[in-house]
Parts: structure tokens; sequence; C-alpha cells
């Protein structure tokens, strides 16, 4: 069961980044995007810490060890983060449609989307990758991956708030609501 837990968690990455990657084919024409250093910002710290998580000994043995015991409960736990965190993000993708950018960017014809995930966090892309960066930390279970995931917690906190900047901007008033009523990423603390 084991080899199975640990098998699933990239293959779930590998199908999600699938996904990704053929619905990112269908976008909107770019009107007005985030600055050179304004990518290199997040971008920077987030490649970085993905590939702390992703590659074995890049620190050295020592940030290699684990900080827990490999147990059938920790990968369960794992898992149990990973699908629904993957799952969430994929859901708010296909919500947020031809709107959506890799970089932080806005739109031809850019809509404020506060349908579905969006009526429960303002950034469930972020929130569900985050969730399930946290499971696949738990996976590895080693000091490097943390350290990968607060790097890429730091990442995604610094494009959240060019992105909220971008939006305010877009959408005025209506931005200004949508942020008194749900919250950035964890559900029910507005």
């Amino acid at each position: 069961m084991a080899y199975v837990l640990h098998a699933l968690v990239p293959t779930l990455w590998i199908l999600w980044l699938a996904y990704w990657i053929v619905a990112a084919r269908t976008t909107h024409e770019t009107r007005r995007r985030e600055g050179r250093a304004s990518r290199f910002s997040h971008y920077g710290p987030l490649i970085l810490g993905g590939l702390l998580l992703g590659v074995p000994n890049i620190l050295g043995a020592e940030l290699d060890r684990p900080f827990h015991a490999a147990t059938p409960f920790w990968l369960l736990l794992a898992v149990a983060l990973v699908v629904p965190g993957l799952g969430f993000s994929a859901l708010a993708r296909a919500y947020l449609g031809r709107n959506w950018s890799v970089e932080v960017t806005i739109k031809n014809q850019h809509e404020l989307v506060r349908s579905g995930p969006y009526a429960v966090v303002r950034h469930p892309i972020y929130a569900g990758m985050l969730l399930a960066l946290i499971g696949t930390a738990l996976m590895i279970g080693n000091w490097r991956a943390l350290i990968g995931l607060a790097l890429i917690v730091a990442a995604v906190l610094r494009k959240l708030t060019i992105e909220e900047r971008f939006m305010a901007e877009q959408f005025g008033e209506a931005y200004s609501r949508y942020r008194a009523d749900v919250p950035a990423l964890i559900p029910f603390l507005v």
C-alpha cells in the first residue's frame, strides 16, 4: 500500500499539469501584464521551492533527514491533502476559464469570477495548490521539503498581492466588495 500511495502523489501532479497545459491554450488575449521584475519576485522563490521539493540531496544529506516517521498515517494524510487540493485548484481553473494566465495579467474581456470555488475564496487555485503542496511535503517528509514549501508559500503570497492590486484597479468597487465578502485563501476567514 505504501508504494501505491507514494506513486499516487506524483501521478496526480502529472495529471494536474497535463490539464493545466491543455487548458492554457484557450485564454483571452492579454491586455496588461506585470513587469519582469514583478514576475521574478514570485517566480524566483517558486522555482527554488519547487527544486527543493523535487530534487533529493540538493542541499545535502542533513536536510534530507525526515521530520516524521514514514507511517501509513502520514502517507494517508498526505494523499488526503493532495487529492482535494489539486481537485479544488483544477475546478477553480475551469471556472476561471479564458481569464486565466500563468502571469498576473488583465485579459481582454476580463470578467470578475465570483461563482464556484471563487465564492469560497478569492484565490482558489492558490489555495488548492498550497493544500496539495502541504500534502506533498508531508509525503516527502524531510526538512528540505519543508523549506521548499515555505519558499513556495512566500512566492504565492507575493503573487497574490500583485494580483489583488491588478484586480482592484480593473474592477474597482466591485472588487472591494468581493474582498470584503470572500477571504483570500482560507475559507470562512473574512
